[in-house]
């Protein structure tokens, strides 16, 4: 068995306890796949950029990010840089053999772009086509296992990959709850309650 775990990306999170809790957790013999976000750190770093964050609004009130090119790029240096590569090497100092991939990296998440996204913008729907964002729908299984069959503990983080490689931006929430419902033989495990 092997546990998914997704910390987020959000302001005040105190990486640290939780980082040491996984290493006691892998010291004791649990597989791990981390997932991680890094959603603060890429508003700061946009807004720094002169590129600040922008959210969209659905007619349901669902908001996520906006995701042009630019905003894409900067997400990716936060989240496949700067945030996984911190959380790798503070494993690695606390003795876990970890190993930091992104959805893209041997398209380890494979997923399909939004055509076209309906947003509220000042109180009327409009329709954004250009939006690089998407949905996990495929997780290569035999990538993880061979991994964690030769004791390492991947660390993940979006972007995706469509399967024309084009880079999109996924929910990390939803690209773990992908992740742990994929078996190494590629099928879907399916839990009932």
């Amino acid at each position: 068995m092997t546990l998914v775990i997704k910390i987020g990306g959000g302001e005040g999170i105190e990486l640290e306890p939780i980082l040491e809790e996984l290493a006691a957790l892998v010291r004791s013999g649990e597989r791990i796949v981390l997932v991680h976000g890094g959603s603060h750190e890429t508003n700061v770093l946009s807004e720094k950029l002169g590129h600040p964050a922008r959210t969209i609004t659905s007619p349901s009130g669902h908001t996520s990010r906006r995701t042009d090119r630019a905003t894409l790029d900067i997400f990716t240096m936060v989240y496949c840089g700067r945030v996984n590569k911190s959380i790798v090497e503070r494993l690695r100092r606390a003795g876990v053999n970890a190993v930091g991939l992104s959805g893209i990296d041997g398209g380890l998440w494979r997923g399909t772009r939004k055509d076209a996204i309906r947003a509220i913008e000042q109180g009327r729907t409009v329709i954004i086509r250009d939006d690089l964002s998407g949905t996990v729908e495929r997780v290569d299984a035999g990538l993880l296992e061979v991994l964690l069959e030769r004791g390492y503990v991947p660390v993940l983080t979006p972007p995706a990959i469509t399967e024309d490689g084009v880079a999109i931006n996924v929910d990390a929430d939803r690209a773990a709850a992908r992740t742990a419902e994929q078996r190494p033989d590629g099928r879907t495990a399916v839990r009932t309650p």
